[in-house]
């Protein structure tokens, strides 16, 4: 169990805190589909052949997945702020190298340190939580929490634009470019988060976490170029479920694991992160397909026929419409819950898949589908950081976020896999050019459509969660720090400190032990000598009290883990020293 520190900020948040760290948000995810636009000319300008050219793109989603974790984790325990400082410095220097090379490994290089920037986006979910009153809170992590999808669809008109018109490395220098001025903006807006994780950085963690993701993404991404039934994919997914599982038992034992187990086993922590595979997959479906379909010749009779420029704008209101749904998340949330609005989300995305379908004949007809999926993503993913925030304590938010924006990561690298294979088995061959089908176009949404139902009844089977605010009741942090000390006193052991003789005995320190002996809170007797204990789980725990001048008692006793104070008061004998 870690403890938050709470030393007070040098300057209370500004205006531009949110703006500040959506805007870091939205360009960490551009990188994702920066070098879409010239994907297929990537073995000429490289010099390189096709399969070579893939690990350029692998190479940021394998970093962006081993960085999120990692980085949230690091946030917690060193500041927030500090880290997605680091973050966007490493992208703005990865974006540099990519920039002033043409040769295969330099850009590879430069496209893993731009990928790694991608822990910027559960780090500001973080310093929002940490810093904004409660009243902006749900539509500030819902912009956050959007600005993967926002800066993905953004970026497609964008970079179509500039590789149309100009050298693609001007791709490069225009991110390094938007990195540095977020640093500028975050130096200038974002005062560093007070709140502070106890422990140490789990290194052998890190190194276990990242071999595992490593092994397990490498065959998604690359087994239709190596085959599904290859000894190489196959052997790597067998060697990723060795490695996470060994790195599972080893975090269960360690005292500060660099993903606390235990909290993601929470029905409500496991069944978001698996609704969040989901949501992902959903996402990147109309990302692949549309573009393809705008592009596509007429001469096929089902092409659209449109420029590289054309197709990115009508992609564009994906994007657009994912920013604007965050303030609507912020009014459902308030009144229903961030669980109804997930599940509202996800029944959008269903019935912009469903209708997509039948709207495939014109380029108007991807608009409208591009917006009822952008409201509907834009809703799932708004939802997901206020489930999370929900079930975590506040010094395990970076890292539980980080793990939540992986298993979205995951999503978008199995639709990737999947929806390739489907297209590249479904296109018919001319001239020795595989061109996709509306078969495939369509089969794709039905995939599409039962990813997203499977994540309906993962959302379904939440548990109900109060809505988030009555916002006028809510007027600052402060207020904020009293309501959350009164849900911990709920959740916890309460009572007070006495003599032998029944006095209250002020500043005891009483530690909380877990059924492993491991200690899980620690806190000091008031003057009255009353204490408060918030407890991680429900369970067997023993509470121990020591002051000077007494001898140390223990007392042993069982939370529910319910709602409701167990009350334990701790009575110290005289200390006796012995001649």
């Amino acid at each position: 169990m870690t403890h938050t520190t709470a030393d007070q900020p040098t300057r209370r948040p500004s205006g531009a805190l949110v703006p500040v760290l959506a805007f870091a948000g939205i360009v960490v995810a551009v990188m994702q589909t920066l070098l879409v636009p010239v994907i297929k000319d990537l073995p000429q300008l490289l010099s390189t052949a096709p399969s070579n050219a893939t690990w350029v793109l692998t190479s940021t989603l394998l970093a962006g997945a081993v960085a999120t974790p990692i980085m949230g984790r690091l946030g917690d325990l060193y500041g927030k702020r500090r880290m997605l400082l680091a973050s966007l410095a490493v992208m703005v220097i990865g974006a540099l190298i990519s920039g002033f090379t043409d040769a295969l490994l330099p850009m590879i290089v430069g496209r893993a340190l731009q990928g790694f920037a991608m822990g910027a986006i559960p780090l500001g979910i973080g310093l929002m939580r940490d810093m904004l009153p409660r009243e902006r809170l749900g539509s500030a992590m819902a912009l956050m929490s959007s600005s993967i999808g926002v800066g993905g669809g953004l970026a497609l008109p964008a970079a179509a634009l500039v590789a149309e018109h100009a050298d693609w490395h001007a791709l490069f220098f225009g991110a390094a470019g938007l990195g540095a001025l977020s640093i500028v903006l975050t130096l200038l807006a974002v005062p560093e988060s007070p709140a502070r994780a106890g422990g140490s950085f789990d290194l052998p963690g890190a190194i276990g976490l990242s071999a595992g993701l490593v092994l397990l993404l490498l065959p998604i991404t690359k087994g239709s170029d190596w085959g599904w039934s290859s000894g190489t994919t196959l052997g790597l997914f067998a060697a990723s479920v060795v490695v996470l599982v060994l790195w599972g038992l080893y975090e269960l034992r360690v005292a500060a694991p660099l993903v606390d187990l235990r909290t993601t086993a929470r029905r409500e922590v496991l069944l978001t992160n698996l609704a969040s595979i989901m949501v992902g997959v959903s996402f990147y479906v109309v990302s692949l397909v549309l573009p393809q379909l705008l592009q596509l010749p007429a001469a096929t009779g089902y092409g659209l026929g449109q420029s590289m420029v054309v197709a990115g704008l009508c992609a564009a209101p994906l994007g657009l419409t994912m920013m604007f749904t965050a303030p609507v998340y912020a009014r459902l949330s308030a009144r229903f819950g961030p669980k109804v609005t997930l599940i509202m989300g996800l029944l959008i995305i269903a019935i912009g898949y469903g209708g997509g379908l039948g709207l495939m004949d014109a380029p108007w007809q991807t608009i409208i589908t591009s917006v009822i999926l952008g409201a509907g993503i834009g809703l799932a993913y708004s939802s997901l950081p206020a489930l999370i925030v929900g079930a975590v304590p506040a010094s395990e938010t970076g890292a539980a976020n980080g793990l939540n924006t992986l298993m979205r990561s995951i999503g978008t690298s199995v639709s990737s896999a999947v929806i390739g294979m489907v297209l590249a088995n479904t296109a018919q061959h001319v001239n020795g050019l595989a061109i996709p089908t509306m078969h495939g176009f369509r089969l794709s949404f039905l995939i599409a459509t039962g990813a997203v139902t499977v994540g309906l009844l993962l959302a379904l089977f939440l548990p109900g969660q109060r809505p988030s605010a009555k916002p006028q009741l809510r007027a600052s942090s402060e207020e904020d720090a009293n309501l959350e000390r009164a849900e911990e006193i709920l959740r916890g052991f309460r009572g007070r400190v006495l003599d032998a003789e029944g006095t209250p005995v002020a500043r005891a320190k009483v530690t909380l032990i877990d059924r492993r002996g491991r200690q899980a809170g620690a806190t000091l007797s008031a003057e009255d000598g009353s204490y408060v204990l918030a407890v991680p789980a429900r369970g067997p725990y023993v509470v121990a009290a020591r002051a000077v001048g007494h001898a140390p008692h223990a007392s042993s006793a069982t939370h529910p883990g319910e709602e409701r104070p167990v009350d334990l008061d701790l009575s110290l004998p005289a200390e006796t020293v012995s001649a």
